[in-house]
């Protein structure tokens, strides 16, 4: 999936950026020097490890993995004895910056009726690659998938995917399965820009209000600002989590976007998440995480979306993560 920067630009036009302490672990290092670590849910992150050893593809898996899929389970003590002895840090070199996204749910039709005016269009051929949103939009969408309100649809495919409830009742989940060429534009900076709301207001909720009460000619001028478009596949809607690029589901908390150039999907890595640039925000996300999905927006080895759950509190949370980052690669430590 290709994922979302509009929230961390939102946040940006309200904060400057902020640096981190000097970094503290050399490579090689014990998890135990990692800053965060004696705070992490230790358990939590075994769990993690064990998840990603069991969806790795085979040539992935180690040692390490088949000592900890032995292991089953393990209380907060032993799981951070067991971290500890088998892994070290390795610090990536270079500050970059955290983000948040979730799994949306939002309405759906199967037909074009009232506000549901918006087609949810399949991947097209290669040929399509180079129209930008503007030009998408004004073609007939014989094939759509499902249609949508504008808004939602927007939104969606800043998310990469999401959940869809019909007006029967069937619910189906949005794949992420192509885009074209164009690059992605915040809008809430257009918004800003023109005037239509104010810096401080630029959060993803009021942006997508403004998108509802403007529906029509005026949303569709600001959302033809971005030319980024996405287009998407429907699967049947289990209730379970997403699927990453990786081809595993994603773990709330505990999965990152980040940028395959860089990072082996089932890669462990640890955030370092301090300098909130958002008032309101936790004063730090620090934990260890798995690479199991891939972002749009998201470029070089310090930048990570971290996947925070479903729904509208998880929205809500996802909207909220703006941080520099450090990010270190948790390694199998040497035998």
């Amino acid at each position: 999936m290709f994922r979302r920067a509009l929230v961390a630009a939102m946040a940006a036009l309200l904060t400057a950026c902020a640096t981190l302490p000097p970094m503290p672990p050399a490579p090689g290092s014990s998890l135990a020097r990692l800053p965060g670590w004696d705070a992490e849910d230790h358990a939590a992150a075994f769990a993690a490890v064990r998840s990603a050893c069991r969806e790795a593809p085979l040539r992935g898996r180690n040692r390490v993995c088949a000592e900890a899929s032995a292991r089953g389970e393990l209380a907060e003590g032993a799981a951070r004895a067991f971290l500890e002895r088998h892994f070290r840090a390795e610090p990536i070199e270079g500050e970059g910056l955290l983000t948040g996204y979730f799994s949306p749910s939002y309405e759906a039709r199967s037909a074009r009726q009232g506000e549901f005016t918006a087609p949810v269009r399949p991947a097209p051929g290669d040929d399509a690659a180079a129209p930008d949103r503007a030009e998408i939009e004004k073609t007939a969408a014989p094939d759509a998938l499902a249609w949508m309100r504008p808004e939602d649809l927007f939104f969606l495919q800043v998310q990469g995917s999401g959940a869809l409830t019909f007006g029967d009742g069937t619910r189906r989940r949005a794949i992420f399965a192509g885009a074209n060429d164009g690059r992605f534009v915040p809008i809430a900076k257009v918004l800003v820009a023109q005037g239509l709301i104010a810096p401080a207001d630029a959060t993803a909720s009021a942006v997508h209000d403004w998108l509802a009460v403007h529906r029509g000619a005026a949303a569709e001028a600001v959302m033809d600002q971005d030319p980024r478009y996405v287009y998407f596949r429907l699967v049947p809607d289990g209730g379970g989590e997403p699927i990453g690029a990786s081809g595993a589901a994603l773990i709330p908390g505990r999965s990152l976007a980040i940028d395959p150039a860089y990072h082996p999907y089932f890669e462990l890595l640890w955030i370092d998440a301090r300098a909130a640039r958002l008032a309101g925000a936790p004063p730090s996300y620090q934990r260890l995480a798995v690479a199991l999905d891939r972002g749009g927006a998201i470029s070089g080895p310090a930048r990570a979306d971290l996947y925070v759950g479903r729904g509208p509190g998880a929205g809500e949370e996802a909207a909220r993560i703006e941080y520099t980052l450090r990010l270190y690669r948790i390694a199998p430590a040497q035998p």
